[in-house]
């Protein structure tokens, strides 16, 4: 008998102890930056929403250890915004069509946090040797934090801007508005008649 569902469940039994939350659970910080570069005007505006979201939780979480590491991080944590900028801006018909490039933008902003943070950890600590085997073993040791770093990045984004895409379309709906559809019409050639 299970005292509680983690007893029960335990992600540990179903995937191993490589895959079970090591504190870091999946969170949305990458889907934000992502949506605000597809949604805001400037690209500095949409670039302030996830560095401002940075500073507010470093208030409350450990310094980085030097200032080189804090300007890695913010940069790689702003990065989704340019992948959201390629999506486009403005308009509630945006995301039709585009959940490739919104699953793409998520993949890509997680794979970049991982590699340029894990990078930068090699270069600017003395905890591992300055070696090809030396980064391969920092990124490594990283793996266990990555683990649901890229799913966390998909789910959020799906997430975030399916309500968009919904809340775009019932504002539309409540102003009267029809999404722009671009048809092709082809008047087929009728044949003259010989009466």
């Amino acid at each position: 008998r299970c005292a509680s569902i983690e007893q029960c469940v335990s992600p540990k039994d179903a995937f191993g102890p490589m895959w079970t939350a090591a504190g870091n659970e999946p969170s949305a910080p990458a889907a934000v930056a992502l949506a605000a570069g597809a949604v805001m005007p400037g690209r500095l505006l949409a670039a302030s929403v996830p560095l401002a979201a940075l500073a507010v939780g470093n208030l409350f979480s450990p310094p980085y250890g030097s200032w080189a590491m804090a300007l890695v991080v913010y940069a790689a944590s702003a990065c989704p915004v340019i992948w959201g900028r390629l999506l486009g801006t403005g308009g509630s018909g945006l995301w039709r069509g585009r959940w490739r490039g919104v699953i793409c933008g998520a993949l890509a902003s997680s794979l970049v946090f991982f590699l340029s943070t894990n990078l930068a950890y090699w270069l600017l600590t003395d905890e591992y040797p300055r070696t090809a085997s030396g980064l391969l073993d920092c990124f490594i040791a990283a793996l266990p934090f990555y683990r649901w770093m890229p799913v966390g990045d998909v789910a959020w984004s799906l997430v975030l801007f399916t309500a968009m895409a919904v809340a775009g379309r019932s504002i539309d709906a409540r102003l009267g508005w029809r999404p722009r559809r671009l048809e092709c019409v082809v008047q087929p050639k009728v044949p003259p008649r010989l009466d």
